[in-house]
């Protein structure tokens, strides 16, 4: 099968760069040296915090019997908003944490005029399925508890949590997430048709790839996939989610995942807006420093959350 590459050179020099520092087959190896690999590709493209965005690190108490403190890291711009944004990092469920995703949140922060907090879930396979779910619902019970707004997202697995997190609020009730915003998502769509065949053999993430990240969460339990909460577009309803901003790039195996999902959130009469990012491949928001096209798209990721909690609280648009 041919190798889909993009045509834009600086999207090919983002894919060379990553591919210097974090190997194409890492998931072959160790948790221990894909983590470290890992590591070190976010602190390579890792880019300064905003200097308006204060950050701090604080530990979320359970409230819930059973369940367990999540480290997290805070991002408050100056004058921020009422509506807060819990966002999920990616990275398979297996590697990153409050550090790979730390320049995204803060500048996510200082672009929506937003506090933003990353939750540090646990990380497969030292710990299975629900225990990144219930961890999410943990920071978001937290951020939740006092009456504020929260807007969940998250790239990649972290976008698989948040849209899994919208359906466990739904059905447990109130508080439930105000909207979603998911980049680059793995939802459970069919492995054998459309952009998992097409870009089976994508750079930066191959569809065998996907599938390993999967089972690793699930201790390599393949029944367990048909859970919702393991790949939401399993959802017998798509009925009282919360409205979303979806965006994917082409050269992705998960890309049909953000289209399906946005139509069958229309269809049951939720407001959804699908984006997908010509020439972009998945993991690109660390290319918008090096790429046009990653930079254009980020930003309007941002455009998008801000306007999510402009929505929510009645503030006119701007014409």
């Amino acid at each position: 099968m041919a190798y889909p590459m993009p045509d834009d050179p600086e999207v090919v020099a983002f894919i060379e760069k990553t591919n210097a520092f974090y190997p194409a087959d890492a998931f072959h190896f160790s948790v221990e040296e894909n983590r470290a690999w890992y590591d070190k590709y976010c602190a390579a493209f890792r880019a300064p915090r905003p200097g308006s965005v204060k950050v701090s690190d604080f530990s979320i108490a359970p409230r819930k019997a059973g369940a367990h403190s999540v480290p997290a890291r805070r991002y408050v711009p100056e004058n921020a908003g009422e509506v807060r944004v819990l966002y999920l990092h990616g990275g398979g469920f297996v590697v990153g944490g409050l550090d790979s995703h730390d320049d995204v949140c803060a500048e996510l922060a200082a672009r929506t005029g937003l506090e933003v907090v990353s939750a540090d879930y646990r990380l497969a396979p030292e710990h299975l399925h629900p225990a990144q779910l219930d961890d999410a619902e943990t920071a978001f019970l937290h951020l939740a508890g006092d009456g504020r707004p929260v807007i969940v997202g998250g790239d990649s697995a972290g976008a698989n949590l948040a849209a899994a997190l919208c359906l466990r609020r739904r059905d447990a009730g109130a508080p439930r997430p105000i909207a979603q915003f998911l980049i680059y998502p793995g939802l459970g769509g069919d492995t054998t048709k459309g952009s998992y065949m097409e870009n089976a053999e994508a750079p930066l993430l191959r569809r065998d790839e996907s599938e390993y990240y999967v089972l690793v969460r699930l201790g390599h339990d393949r029944a367990a996939t048909s859970n919702p909460e393991i790949m939401p577009l399993r959802a017998a309803s798509f009925r009282d989610l919360p409205p979303a901003f979806v965006v994917s790039a082409d050269i992705d195996p998960l890309r049909d995942d953000a289209k399906e999902y946005v139509e069958r959130l229309r269809e049951a009469g939720i407001s959804a807006e699908w984006r997908n990012e010509p020439h972009l491949v998945h993991g690109y928001l660390r290319a918008r420093y090096m790429s046009r096209r990653a930079a254009e798209s980020f930003t309007a990721i941002c455009d998008a959350v801000a306007r999510m909690a402009r929505e929510h609280a009645g503030v006119p648009q701007e014409s």
